[in-house]
């Protein structure tokens, strides 16, 4: 009953909530700009440093202490040395993201953080990863490719059919969902751009719920808690 509720509740609602306070603090777009890979990644304790070779100018005038979301994660600029920029990583971020499986040579999706005026061809990505994420199943067609994540149970009440979630920082529509899995479907271009023709069943992914999507279905829980149901 929740979800079907949930599922009218997004629906009238999604884009008021978005026009609210959604918007004014989202940093990405969803829509990923190409693919960097790791040049090096030393860890030490429980802190790492990842440094990223990115496409010939795909990071000009990038500044120090600006954001670029990294397999979806929001990353800080520490250094720059032509098209290469260093990160710094926390424990938490080693421990809540894929980052910290990262190794030489690894690909990751990239976004710049996006600026006042830009378009959103996807939907609002804090860069704030929610879970991770286990592809299942990859399902190849002559014109898309679908790929199955298993996600949590716990934050399947929040990944709705024709839903938004971000995945590895890509806004993707979310297409079947079960009791704790998902999922897409991805054309050529979507394949082409991002990391997601390389994933092979059993990869980990970052997974970004849609913030206006979570806010609206505690809202409903708490009203039908209080409501007795």
């Amino acid at each position: 009953m929740l979800h079907q509720l949930t599922r009218g509740a997004v629906s009238s609602a999604r884009h008021r909530v978005r026009r609210s306070s959604v918007r004014a603090t989202a940093s990405f777009t969803g829509i990923v700009q190409g693919q960097a890979r790791v040049a090096s990644f030393v860890h030490r304790d429980d802190a790492a440093t990842l440094r990223l070779a990115f496409p010939a100018g795909a990071v000009d005038g990038v500044p120090l202490g600006g954001s670029v979301a990294v397999a979806g994660t929001c990353l800080t600029v520490t250094a720059q040395q032509g098209d290469e920029l260093c990160f710094d990583l926390i424990v938490e971020t080693l421990r809540a993201t894929s980052l910290g499986a990262l190794q030489p040579g690894s690909v990751v999706n990239f976004e710049r953080s996006a600026r006042v005026g830009d378009e959103v061809g996807g939907h609002n990505v804090s860069g704030h990863v929610s879970s991770t994420a286990v592809v299942a199943r990859v399902e190849e067609s002559p014109s898309n490719r679908r790929l199955d994540f298993t996600v949590p149970p716990g934050l399947m009440k929040y990944i709705l059919p024709k839903g938004f979630v971000a995945v590895d920082g890509c806004s993707l529509t979310v297409g079947e969902v079960g009791p704790d899995s998902f999922c897409v479907w991805l054309i050529p271009e979507t394949l082409r751009v991002t990391t997601f023709g390389l994933r092979r069943p059993g990869d980990v992914v970052n997974l970004e719920l849609d913030s206006a999507t979570v806010a609206i279905v505690d809202t409903v829980e708490r009203v039908l808690q209080a409501r007795g149901h």
